[in-house]
């Protein structure tokens, strides 16, 4: 049985995590993108679900004001649904609300039904569109969670103490 893991991303996950990038997105982050948010940009926080130790699973938010502003969510195409996406999305969400944010906004692909449906479980609500957002000119659903969970930044060990 695999030991799963969730956490933050650290250096040592930049290889695995742009990996992952890689096989999900179509014109992906840069590896020194994803070096930049986890050593210079004290707005980023990455979490990431592991399969003995291995990166399967990332999120990315900004923490800007109040709001978390999802940046990317991907799931390794060979561990798809295993459940690593709603993991890491609610950990991501966790974190958020231990750190103070009051409410997350995102966007997807209007053809990504998979992911909008999960983050409709989650409490994400539609509230408008970004026409022509992505490289192919599909237009961005952008959502919103309104209302996180209860904080409990005493019992988060992701929380990020400055």
């Amino acid at each position: 049985m695999s030991e799963i893991t969730v956490g933050l991303m650290t250096e040592a996950d930049v290889e695995a995590v742009h990996a992952i990038e890689v096989a999900c997105f179509p014109v992906p982050w840069s590896k020194a993108a994803f070096y930049r948010e986890v050593t210079e940009n004290a707005c980023a926080r990455y979490v990431v679900v592991r399969e003995d130790g291995e990166p399967v699973a990332y999120a990315g938010v900004w923490f800007v004001l109040d709001e978390g502003h999802i940046t990317n969510i991907a799931v390794r195409p060979d561990r798809r649904g295993l459940g690593y996406g709603e993991k890491v999305t609610r950990a991501m969400i966790q974190l958020a609300a231990d750190s103070g944010m009051n409410w997350m906004t995102l966007e997807v692909r209007r053809s990504n039904e998979i992911a909008q449906s999960l983050y409709r479980k989650l409490g994400f609500v539609d509230v408008g569109y970004r026409k022509r957002y992505y490289e192919n000119q599909e237009d961005a659903l952008v959502m919103a969670l309104e209302h996180l969970p209860e904080a409990h930044p005493e019992d988060d060990p992701m929380l990020v103490r400055e």
